[in-house]
């Protein structure tokens, strides 16, 4: 299916010392092709590390993936952006979307 998708990027909105981030770390402003606003939040999602990618607790079929900062609407907004280009694959576009939010147990 050959379908036209649109631009959003993704910015964070709370400072460095807000709560909301509990540990986690923001990975800056993200441009992705998506279907929606909240698919693109579930794009950059699926770029961050997972517990199910690595030997790191809780595993055992326990993913992580709903915790992401991106899925967060007071750590990050998403705002479509309307640079006149077509978009055809689902992904991220520009921005890097670190992997080190998770400490492997195989160390």
């Amino acid at each position: 299916m050959d379908e036209t998708l649109k631009l959003y990027r993704l910015v964070p909105v709370a400072a460095d010392d807000d709560p909301n981030w509990l540990d986690a770390k923001s990975h800056g402003e993200v441009l992705v092709a998506a279907r929606t606003a909240g698919d693109a939040r579930i794009v950059a999602s699926e770029r961050e590390l997972d517990f199910m990618d690595i030997d790191a607790a809780p595993a055992e079929d326990k993913t992580t993936t709903m915790a992401s900062v991106f899925r967060n609407e007071k750590l990050y907004t998403v705002i479509e952006v309307n640079n006149g280009q077509e978009y055809h694959q689902r992904g991220v576009i520009d921005g890097s979307i670190g992997v080190d939010t998770i400490i492997s147990t195989q160390v």
